[in-house]
Formats: C-alpha cells, sequence, structure tokens
C-alpha cells in the first residue's frame, strides 16, 4: 500500500457502506461524512441534537437532507443509539463525533448494544509520511497505556487484520525500543524478543516478527547496513511499528502530524465492527481517510 490514494483507489472497488455517528453536531465531522458520500465511501446516519445537526449543517452551507438525523439530546443516548445501530447490523461502521472518548469508548463496550468481541481492544494509525514510499502502521498510540506481554499479542494480531485489509499480504511488525539487542534492565527489549520467538514458533501468524529494534534500524535501509544489521528480518522495511508504551507512541504520532508533511487516518480494532476514533482538534482529510480505512476493514469482516 504506497499512499492514501491508493487506499481511496482499493475503497472504490468495495460496496457502500453505512456509517453510524454519534453526537453528530460538528462541523468537521458533517464536512467529512458528505465528502465520504460524495465519494461513494459510506452513507451515515447522524444521531445527536437535529436542531444543532442542522443549524450547523446550515452555517456551513451544506444541504444534509440526504442524510437520516436520529434526534437524540442527551449525548450518551446518542453513543447509544448510534452503537446500536452497528450492533444490530444497521451500519457497518461507527464513528466518533463531538462526545468526549470516555463516553464514546464506554458505549463501545456496553454489555447490551456495545462491540465487544472478547478481543482486546487496541488502536491504529495509519501514516503516509513525505520521503518514504508506503504507509506505516502505528500502534498503540491512544488506547492501552502499559501494554503486557499478552496485550502486546492482541495489538499485534488485530493490526495485522488492517494490514492484510489494506492489501499487505504478510507486513513486518518491529516491536520497537531504544536498542536493537536484548537488555534484561531494558524490559521492552525482552518482550520484543519473546515476541520475535512467538511469531517463530507459529503463535503469531500472519506477519514477521523481527525486534526489538531501535527506530531507526526499522525504517532506514541505510542506517540498518550503517550498523550491520543487515541480517535481520526488518532492515529498515517494517510496515508496522509496535510502541513500547502510549507515552513512546503518542509522542511519535503528536511529533509526525504537527511537524512532518503526513496524512493520516486512524481506526479502533478488536471490535466487532470497524470504530472511527478521531481526534476533535483533527482536520477534515484526517477523518476522511479514516472513513475510508474502517470501510476497507468492514469489507474484509463482511
Amino acid at each position: 500500500m504506497k499512499g492514501f490514494e491508493a487506499l481511496l483507489e482499493t475503497v472504490k472497488n468495495c460496496s457502500m457502506k453505512k456509517l453510524a455517528v454519534a453526537v453528530a453536531q460538528d462541523d468537521a465531522v458533517l464536512g467529512a461524512v458528505k465528502e465520504a458520500k460524495k465519494r461513494g465511501i459510506a452513507d451515515a446516519v447522524l444521531v445527536g441534537d437535529a436542531d444543532k445537526i442542522n443549524a450547523i449543517a446550515k452555517e456551513m452551507g451544506e444541504d444534509i437532507s440526504e442524510f437520516e438525523i436520529i434526534d437524540v439530546k442527551d449525548d450518551y443516548e446518542a453513543a447509544l443509539t448510534a452503537v446500536k445501530l452497528v450492533h444490530d447490523g444497521k451500519a457497518d461502521m461507527y464513528m466518533k463525533g463531538v462526545i468526549d472518548t470516555k463516553g464514546f469508548l464506554k458505549s463501545v463496550l456496553d454489555k447490551e448494544v456495545g462491540l465487544r468481541t472478547g478481543k482486546p481492544l487496541s488502536h491504529v494509525c495509519l501514516f503516509e509520511i513525505e520521503g518514504y514510499d508506503k504507509i506505516f502502521f502505528l500502534t498503540d498510540v491512544a488506547f492501552i497505556p502499559y501494554p503486557t506481554l499478552e496485550d502486546k499479542v492482541g495489538i499485534i494480531n488485530n493490526t495485522v487484520e488492517i494490514a492484510h485489509a489494506c492489501g499487505i499480504e504478510c507486513p513486518k511488525v518491529a516491536p520497537l525500543a531504544a536498542v536493537e539487542v536484548v537488555n534484561p534492565k531494558m524490559p521492552a527489549t525482552v518482550e520484543a524478543a519473546e515476541l520475535t520467538k512467538m511469531n517463530e514458533e507459529g503463535k503469531i501468524t500472519g506477519c514477521i516478527v523481527d525486534g526489538p529494534l531501535s527506530m531507526d534500524l526499522a525504517i532506514d535501509p541505510e542506517a540498518a547496513r550503517h550498523k550491520g544489521a543487515t541480517g535481520r528480518k526488518i532492515v529498515g522495511d517494517a510496515d508496522i511499528l509496535l510502541f513500547p508504551d502510549i507515552h513512546a507512541g503518542n509522542l511519535v504520532y503528536k511529533t509526525l502530524v504537527h511537524t512532518a508533511k503526513v496524512k493520516n487516518g486512524n481506526v479502533l480494532t478488536g471490535t466487532k465492527a470497524p470504530v472511527i476514533l478521531t481526534s476533535r482538534s483533527d482536520d477534515m482529510e484526517t477523518k476522511i481517510n479514516s472513513i475510508a480505512v474502517a470501510a476497507i476493514v468492514a469489507e474484509k469482516l463482511k
């Protein structure tokens, strides 16, 4: 997968999806669902305060009469209404509007109408970075603060499913650390080696795992050659960057967003259906990219 343009081309081969939006009274969200419908990616059901939704659309100069609007004034009740549409198979994807993240995730995990599967949930960010000819999958940067070894297995499995859906048959997974050798005093390196061993033993499948790896060895072939690491299974050509904890992941994520020329999209995984969990500060392009990724995953799940 070379970039988001290629990914958006892939979406054209998918059937039109239905998106349920929780608390949809937001200009960036309305702009994104409008554009997603225009591009044939997804139709949407807008759940939230209908008066505010229509007022915002009017201010934007947008006609949203093509979308179904379900009027629910209370934010959390709106989230439960929206997620139930996905739970009941009336929508394919679930998207966060202007509800707070805690309330949104509570609806995802609701025992009656949520999207639990029994698998661990994790967050995957897809990044197209100027100067690189591939999409990187960053995980987990927003959901699991201090993943255990078992959590990391789940994160890898979740992310590999996303990579497969995006057309990468055997993604290369780099469990990242500050160094590329095992140091008993650095737990991240020990767990990275264990994940590599589990992959070699067939306990983690559908991918190649090689760790521990420093960031430069994971993404820069020249650095790998310079350090004499050309015998590794990953030589600067990783697809999935697995971070040791949320601090490392979130710092890299925000550094890329605020200092580099990038395109990105985000999706929550491990759920019954794709969940689009973007920040209120994310621009419309990021929201559209996230909807596109979710549509591709929904097609794969179907």
